[in-house]
């Protein structure tokens, strides 16, 4: 009889049984994810995921797209579309529109038909009518056996999340590109604090915490990891993934980027020249600098701006379009195949925690004053 093989330790591998260590997963990203990318996230040791967008009303192009994207990652990952297995990926919806209230009605017989393990919330309305629309949502997908990401920017945010009962937590800094808390800190600072809050408020639960915002490479993942994190995210590193649905122009804009701390820009402005002004304003976002919001920082209107914009759009000139990125946009260099994405960043973080071990071989240090390293490469390797 063959010995039974230990639980891992690390809680994403408990509710994912399918991912590698250390745990990369690519953020779900309208426009960018989808159902291949996801299954390949997943098939190399990841977790990918896919968007279900904002808009549940029935009939929406959100939900039609999902349910797509849900049967090309059932059939990319060999499972058949109307069995009882689930598809190791998760689906991300942002849950401040309206139709929210809507969940059980029009997304949830998706997610029953495609059994995704996860889904991911963010972007609660906080002046919503009816009250928060996250507790109910959670609810009912704990009744499907579906765990639940829930996205934060603060630890207030994180304590609610933890509250209404999610799974995991993704705390995501200030770093991240695209839509996030306005106010907010960086994962160096967020992930501990959260990870304290957790270890001491909810200690009885089994909460995995996820660090999100900046993370583009290999020692951005054993940081967050030795800052007390189960996984981590990264979202513009795929952005520019062999299959990922993104543009041209935000693919070349992404691999042209550098020092993202001066070229990206964290506002509100891109929304209102896109025209999605509708986030509540608990949230903004970071995309990269461009000529539109250089002349918006010289007090042109945003009614010149916007007809710049679409003057530009028309004439096929794509300088003035909107590229969500996070700051680690400088660190992205290579459009390669989501699979070889997360094999090589797995593979070079335990490489660089390999040079931190050596780094921190004080001779003659007593062998017990180093367990935070020991624990740290379990967190990276166990359970290969």
């Amino acid at each position: 009889m063959a010995p039974e093989r230990p639980q891992p330790s690390n809680k994403l591998q408990q509710f994912f049984p399918n991912t590698k260590l250390p745990v990369i997963i690519s953020a779900p990203m309208l426009a960018v994810s989808n159902g291949t990318l996801a299954a390949q996230v997943s098939k190399a040791g990841g977790f990918g995921t896919v968007q279900g967008g904002y808009d549940l009303n029935p009939g929406s192009a959100h939900l039609a797209s999902l349910e797509e994207d849900l049967k090309t990652a059932r059939a990319a990952l060999g499972l058949a579309e109307m069995t009882l297995t689930p598809a190791p990926v998760g689906v991300g919806f942002i849950t401040y529109h309206e139709s929210v209230r809507r969940f059980r009605e029009t997304a949830l017989p998706i997610l029953e038909k495609y059994l995704p393990q996860a889904v991911w919330l963010f972007a609660p309305d906080p002046d919503a009518a009816g009250g928060r629309a996250h507790p109910g949502i959670i609810e009912a997908l704990h009744e499907h056996g579906i765990k639940v990401f829930v996205q934060v920017g603060t630890v207030a945010a994180a304590r609610e999340a933890a509250r209404d009962g999610a799974d995991i937590i993704v705390a995501q800094g200030a770093d991240a590109g695209g839509h996030q808390f306005a106010a907010a800190a960086g994962v160096v600072s967020l992930v501990p604090e959260v990870r304290v809050m957790l270890d001491e408020e909810f200690r009885e639960k089994e909460i995995a915490l996820v660090a999100a915002g900046g993370i583009a490479d290999p020692s951005a993942v054993v940081a967050a990891i030795a800052l007390g994190a189960d996984g981590v995210v990264m979202g513009t590193k795929f952005i520019i993934a062999k299959e990922s649905s993104a543009p041209e122009y935000r693919r070349k804009a992404i691999l042209e980027g550098k020092d993202g701390g001066n070229t990206t820009v964290k506002t509100t402005f891109h929304d209102d020249i896109l025209g999605t002004s509708v986030w509540p304003k608990t949230y903004d976002g970071r995309a990269i600098l461009t000529d539109s919001y250089r002349d918006h920082a010289a007090g042109l209107s945003l009614e010149e701006n916007r007809a710049k914009f679409g003057a530009a759009k028309d004439a096929g000139d794509d300088s003035r379009q909107v590229t969500w990125s996070g700051t680690g946009v400088g660190l992205v260099k290579d459009a390669i195949p989501a699979a070889d994405i997360v094999r090589n960043t797995q593979e070079a973080a335990k490489q660089r925690l390999q040079a931190l071990r050596f780094a921190f071989d004080d001779e003659g240090k007593d062998p017990k004053e180093k367990s935070w390293i020991k624990d740290l490469g379990h967190t990276l390797y166990k359970h290969k």
